[in-house]
């Protein structure tokens, strides 16, 4: 008997031992199916985050677009929108650019479509998934490259930095870069706070009014209200001394004499000696800039071109404007 009930009891056991092990196995398949539900939930939101397609954004033209897939092959209409596209890491898919791209040095290997004067004829023969255009292109040449099947979007006229970031978020959008555009507007952010952060130490009393020169004489022009100069200048805690005015606009000599600036900015190269040639106007030989020396040459697609290097731009102004501040230009 005590044989039987020991037998039994070792029988029972084993059961029990058995039907342990069954729970276990099926709580592991339980918890695999669980991680490959989560791993399959984290790629889906991966997917979503970075973009889905068909993406129908209504561009600054007004134009509602559909772009049914991701694009490979862009084509950028002017300088700033492909410089943004090369910032958002998409320069193996751009197949061409315009005329007047200098940078970065790879759009020297990309074709060329035209300048003021696209040639749509080229632009076609690439075969673009996407054209970014910006509304200073040729409304009718748009046009054309619509109604022979490809898509163009119009990317925003920006001209202060808060619009420059709805430029890369539009973008990012419309080509699938959306974590990218993020990052890069973060990016931009910070540091322009950093710069923002060291004209915040100059005292009201220390700021120096700013005359920016973007043309030569006889035809003088300068950044008024609602350009990327006077943006900056603001930022710096600089007063233009054309504020007043809207746009570019041209002043005379003697409307620059009586405005007697602090510092003179020069943004263009394309003559032989631009500061010994304004330091040497017989006009302006009473002007504070031209007696204490401070006319300076800046890098004109740094300080007007909506884009990233627009930080860089404004730390070349700082130099120029408070070498104090910024160090030495």
């Amino acid at each position: 008997m005590k044989k039987i009930n020991l037998f039994l009891l070792s029988l029972l056991l084993m059961m029990g031992i058995l039907a342990g092990c069954g729970d276990t196995s099926e709580n592991e398949e339980t918890s695999n199916n669980q991680d490959t539900e989560t791993e399959q939930t984290e790629t889906s939101d991966n997917e979503a985050e970075e973009g889905v397609f068909p993406v129908t954004l209504e561009d600054t033209s007004g134009e509602e677009v559909t772009i049914e897939e991701e694009p490979e092959q862009i084509v950028t209409l002017i300088p700033s929108i492909t410089e943004l596209a090369f910032a958002l890491d998409l320069g193996e898919k751009i197949v061409g650019v315009s005329d007047h791209d200098n940078y970065p040095e790879e759009v020297q290997d990309k074709e060329k479509i035209g300048g003021l004067e696209l040639n749509t004829e080229k632009i076609l023969s690439l075969e673009p998934d996407l054209v970014l255009a910006h509304p200073t292109n040729d409304a009718d040449a748009i046009e054309q490259l619509r109604d022979s099947g490809l898509t163009v979007f119009v990317v925003n006229d920006a001209t202060n930095f808060d619009e420059v970031y709805e430029s890369i978020e539009m973008m990012a959008e419309v080509t699938g870069a959306k974590d990218k555009g993020e990052e890069l507007i973060t990016t931009m952010q910070d540091d322009l706070d950093v710069v923002a952060g060291k004209a915040d130490e100059i005292d009201e009393d220390d700021m120096k009014n700013v005359y920016i020169e973007i043309s030569p004489a006889p035809e003088i022009f300068t950044p008024g209200k609602n350009t990327f100069e006077d943006d900056i200048l603001d930022i710096l805690h600089a007063e233009n001394v054309a504020k007043d005015e809207d746009g570019w606009v041209e002043l005379s000599e003697e409307a620059v004499v009586e405005m007697n600036p602090d510092v003179i900015v020069l943004t263009y190269d394309y003559t032989d000696n631009p500061v010994e040639d304004v330091m040497e106007r017989k006009a302006w030989q009473d002007i504070d800039a031209v007696k204490d020396e401070q006319v300076y040459l800046v890098d004109t697609d740094i300080v007007s071109r909506p884009g990233p290097r627009l930080v860089e731009g404004a730390e070349e102004l700082g130099k120029a404007i408070y070498p104090e501040v910024f160090g030495e230009k």
